[in-house]
């Protein structure tokens, strides 16, 4: 199908892309890699009347250290692609390295963005639980300034985040995990497909036994879900042989990929 007719916009700085959104009002959107929108504009899904396309403005790309904090920060714009051979994200988030792997295809990987995967919001996508799991932070800029908001917040429904209409997720900052394990584990019905259910988990060993446990859920909810009631089970034990299933086929993939991926992140499996 061919989308419905709209105006074309590409800015050349986050200034003028916020300036452009806020004229625009309701009937802008933002335009990243397009691996999401574009689908969603042909099968007139979506009718904007305007597009904003932030693939010009330059300080959106590319991951460096703060020095401050010793997070690594991650332009939003940067591809799956550039993120999965980062060599700062490789060693000190390397459940982001892991989980952005699985995204869909090579070409996608290719054209999409860590950013708009965020922004869009599919729960069954597989970065915003890695982003719960790692405590990670977005950072939006708007008419009012920037604004910091934790990873907890920023998933508030499906396909919805905090992101007001006229802001623009700018970077994504991820606390270093090292010395974690860490381990990615989805269930899909076809390669490359959308997860069912997807688990992200690290994990902290000390005297053998597990420290802390952090785990996020992809596909469980209308956000990504933090499972905190079996990151405390989790915690001072060391790694279990077995885990029995429930009779629900959702939660029992829940339950079994959570498993594998904590065995995995701990090193056992």
């Amino acid at each position: 199908m061919i989308p419905a007719a709209f105006d074309y916009v590409r800015p050349d700085t986050i200034d003028e892309a916020v300036r452009t959104l806020h004229d625009g009002g309701e009937d802008a959107k933002v335009l990243a890699g397009g691996q999401s929108l574009i689908p969603i504009l042909r099968l007139r899904l979506a009718f904007p009347e305007l597009l904003v396309d932030l693939g010009r403005i330059p300080e959106l790309r590319g991951v460096r250290e703060d020095p401050a904090t010793g997070s690594l920060v991650i332009g939003a714009m940067t591809t799956h692609h550039d993120v999965i051979h980062d060599p700062l994200v490789r060693r000190h988030a390397g459940l982001l390295a892991a989980a952005t792997e699985t995204v869909a295809d090579p070409a996608v990987r290719h054209r999409g963005t860590l950013g708009g995967s965020l922004s869009h919001a599919d729960p069954a996508g597989d970065l915003p639980a890695v982003l719960l799991a790692l405590d990670g932070e977005m950072v939006a800029a708007g008419p009012r300034g920037r604004r910091t908001v934790p990873a907890r917040e920023f998933f508030v429904d499906y396909l919805r985040t905090a992101l007001a209409d006229d802001e623009v997720l700018v970077e994504i900052r991820v606390p270093r995990a090292d010395g974690w394990g860490f381990h990615y584990e989805k269930f899909s019905r076809v390669a490359q497909g959308w997860a069912i259910v997807g688990v992200a988990a690290l994990v902290r060993h000390a005297d053998g036994r597990i420290a802390e446990a952090r785990i996020g859920l992809t596909n469980m909810g209308s956000t990504p879900l933090r499972a905190r009631t079996t990151e405390a089970a989790a915690e001072g034990t060391r790694p279990a042989t077995d885990l029995s299933a429930t009779p629900e086929y959702r939660a029992h993939l829940a339950r079994v990929l959570t498993r594998r991926a904590v065995l995995a992140a701990a090193g056992t499996e």
